[in-house]
């Protein structure tokens, strides 16, 4: 997978603790590792540069990625522990070490003993963990040892043996630290207690244990033993942020399978975990297609059959969200309430819509794609259409606008891509052409342009469409001619009723078909000129930047000029009309300015009779 395509994944990808899974083309499992935060974990592959031989291997091996999300980062701690010990990927066993996680047991003999092991052996002892750190460990057992009497010797405390009086006390009893179960002090009843405490210590359930300190400190305190009732004191404040459980790792659940279910519409999204020796070792989501919206309940009968099936599942439970119909024979179904099993299907769920979210931006990245690809398409099919050198990834249109004869200004569109640049539309007034004159307005904004980009070294389009037929056309290659640019770019002339097209020089224009793409995609940008053009000359006008072609006229004021085109509508009826006609509007000395001024009369004959300025 290169950067570029794990670019296109990564937002999919959410920010919260997990585990991430490679995966290879052959769908080989090629490493597993834990992160707090998925997205940036999984992107520090693909973004940093890596030093390490075998991580470059591995990404460039790596063609699919799939994640867990957990609730913690003590979780995903631990399911990366148990997915590695299950699947052994390649890279993991090469890159990682294998060692196994401390568990606290309560082994199963005549006053159990407690301690630390890293072997879970099925004897019937009570495995409690596994725990992140041997630490904290050796911690909670020094606790235990400090707080709750227990044997740590290794006789067989046999009630056959104890009535013989085969053992005597040792150092610990006289310590304090155990009441000589060995020589028949202590009975079994109350170090059962004592055991029940540590089980309540090490399931997290500390209530217990700091009601017992906490008269234990009190009592100290009244005997105003005050550094022993503030040791008592933080030991409290140790067990009261304690935590020992674990979602995605406990072994008191053994084996069984947990699935849930969200619906949408015809769609349903599944979630199934397979949880062995207390461990997750499948997670997977499935989307379904349920066109006829059948129940929840059968959807996820259905989707479970076929999980168990596929997983060759034989766990005698199944947690789920409501009741539904088991297959298998001897199979429970539970609906928890609370506690571990209703943690795990609240962790089933919430891959659920993380799952969602990711099919949701995939589908956005897909439907990017594609449009990427179609646009790739339509500009292939207008290259062939106009024969042109290299594909038009840049497009310019220029267009002239004016209002009634008058106000005249240009405008410029840029496609890059097939799709508009917006931040390369460029508007004109007009400079150097007094009056209204297309062609001339042409060759000027096209001159202008072009001239802009030489200057700046800035890329050329591939082609430049003049809007307004082979006039404009025309004008516009006088221009390109101008500046040496006649093979460096193709310009063609865009008829405004027929939507021919014409080639400089040609003598008849290329007619696309109606309906294809490559004319879709010329009308769509010509109107996007147009609209441009139209938006601009509106601000303009509404900011009182232009001056009309009568305020031009000696003699003649802004009002007089406004009269006359709200009388007339425009310039060019005013320059058709008789000087009575404007008399009417304007009075005949206005008139007859206006009449002589739009009907050339001689040069030396209007100084020798000047208008008064009215």
């Amino acid at each position: 997978m290169t950067r570029e395509e794990f670019s296109k994944i990564a937002p999919s990808i959410p920010g919260q603790p997990g585990c991430y899974k490679y995966f290879s083309e052959e769908k080989e499992l090629l490493y597993v590792g834990k992160a707090k935060n998925l997205r940036k974990r999984v992107s520090s592959y693909f973004n940093k540069t890596v030093d390490n031989f075998k991580t470059r291997r591995l990404v460039t091996l790596i063609h699919s990625i799939d994640y867990t999300v957990t609730n913690t980062e003590h979780d995903a701690f631990l399911l990366e522990n148990s997915l590695i010990k299950h699947y052994q990927p390649r890279f993991n066993i090469e890159l990682k070490d294998d060692k196994t996680y401390p568990y606290i047991v309560i082994k199963k003999e005549h006053f159990p003993r407690v301690f630390l092991t890293r072997r879970v052996i099925k004897d019937g002892s009570e495995y409690i963990g596994p725990f992140t750190g041997v630490a904290r460990v050796r911690d909670l057992l020094e606790l235990i040892k400090n707080n709750i009497p227990l044997r740590t010797c290794n006789l067989n405390l046999s009630p056959a043996n104890i009535a013989k009086g085969k053992y005597k006390v040792c150092l610990e009893y006289h310590l304090g630290n155990c009441k000589g179960p060995c020589e028949g002090l202590q009975g079994e009843e109350e170090y059962t207690d004592n055991l029940q405490q540590v089980r309540h210590l090490l399931k997290g359930n500390a209530s217990e244990v700091v009601k017992f300190l906490k008269t234990e400190m009190m009592r100290l305190a009244g005997e105003m033993q005050y550094e022993k009732a503030e040791i008592i004191r933080q030991k409290i404040d140790a067990l009261q942020t304690y935590q020992s459980k674990s979602t995605v790792v406990n072994p008191r659940l053994g084996n069984l399978d947990v699935v849930s279910i969200v619906s949408k519409e015809t769609l349903c999204y599944v979630n199934y975990m397979m949880v062995a020796n207390g461990s997750i070792i499948y997670a997977r989501t499935l989307e379904v297609k349920n066109e006829l919206q059948e129940e929840d309940e059968y959807v996820l009968s259905f989707a479970l059959a076929r999980l168990r099936e596929a997983y060759s599942s034989n766990s005698k439970e199944v947690i789920a969200p409501f009741p539904i119909e088991v297959a298998d024979e001897g199979v429970t179904v539970t609906i928890p309430k609370a506690g571990d099993k209703k943690n795990l299907l609240e962790l089933s769920q919430k891959n659920i819509h993380f799952f969602m979210e990711d099919v949701k931006k995939k589908n956005t990245l897909m439907l990017e794609e594609s449009a990427k690809l179609q646009q790739e398409q339509v500009l292939e099919q207008l290259q062939q259409a106009l024969q042109l050198k290299s594909l038009p990834r840049h497009i310019e249109c220029f267009d002239n606008s004016n209002f009634q004869g008058a106000y005249p200004v240009s405008a410029m569109v840029c496609f890059k891509n097939g799709l508009p640049s917006k931040r390369e539309y460029r508007h004109y007034h007009i400079k150097t052409v007094v009056g209204i004159d297309d062609f001339a307005s042409m060759k000027e904004v096209v001159y202008r342009r072009y001239k802009r980009l030489l200057e700046e070294q800035a890329p050329l389009p591939q082609l430049v469409i003049i809007d307004g037929g082979k006039g404009q056309l025309g004008a516009a290659m006088e221009s390109i001619e101008l500046l040496g640019l006649r093979g460096k770019m193709t310009v063609v002339g865009l008829a405004k009723r027929e939507e021919s097209i014409f080639f400089p020089g040609d003598r008849d224009p290329l007619q696309l078909p109606y309906d294809s793409p490559a004319h879709l995609l010329i009308r769509r940008i010509r109107d996007e000129v147009h609209r441009f053009g139209i938006t601009f000359h509106r601000q303009a006008r509404s900011k009182g930047t232009f001056r009309n072609e009568l305020e031009g006229i000696p003699g003649i004021g802004e009002k007089t000029a406004n009269d006359l085109l709200k009388a007339f509508r425009s310039v060019n009826n005013i320059k058709k009309l008789t000087e009575r006609e404007l008399t009417r509007v304007i009075g005949a000395s206005k008139a007859r300015v206006v009449w002589h001024f739009f009907h050339a009369i001689d040069e030396e004959d209007w100084k020798d009779n000047p208008p008064e300025n009215q």
